[in-house]
């Protein structure tokens, strides 16, 4: 773990420690890797999170390429299941934040809290793709 690993799961830790009814935060990249995650998840949970909420994003990113204004911009997601309530928004280039809460959570607050960091720190939160088209063997 690097310096600047370190230092984005200390400000995950404080997001969820100071904000009632939040259990977990994670940054990921825009394909699903994450890249840090809060100490209550183990590496398989946080790998799993990352998973469904690259999922979620890419799902209404498709939502708002068809319904929406055609850009395919999605500034946050929030999915409320039977046990908790999964958020996530655009935290830099690349990068989305994700926070699983508990179902009874302010999610106004949540969401506050998650944008007011976005906003502070946002340029660290970056994932450039990990590789180019160029790269691509697919293309």
């Amino acid at each position: 773990m690097t310096d600047s690993d370190k230092s984005l799961e200390w400000l995950l830790e404080n997001l969820v420690g100071n904000t009632a009814g939040a259990c977990h935060a994670l940054v990921l990249s825009r394909d699903g890797l994450k890249l840090c995650h809060t100490q209550g998840l183990t590496v398989d949970r946080a790998d799993q999170l990352a998973a469904i909420a690259a999922g979620v994003q890419a799902l209404a990113h498709g939502a708002s390429v068809e319904f929406g204004d055609g850009t395919g911009g999605v500034r946050n997601s929030m999915t409320e299941f039977h046990g908790g309530i999964l958020f996530i928004v655009e935290a830099g280039v690349g990068s989305h934040l994700a926070v699983i809460a508990t179902e009874d959570a302010d999610v106004g607050l949540i969401g506050h809290n998650m944008d007011e960091l976005v906003e502070q720190i946002g340029s660290i939160f970056t994932a450039p793709p990990r590789f180019s088209a160029a790269d691509n063997p697919a293309s």
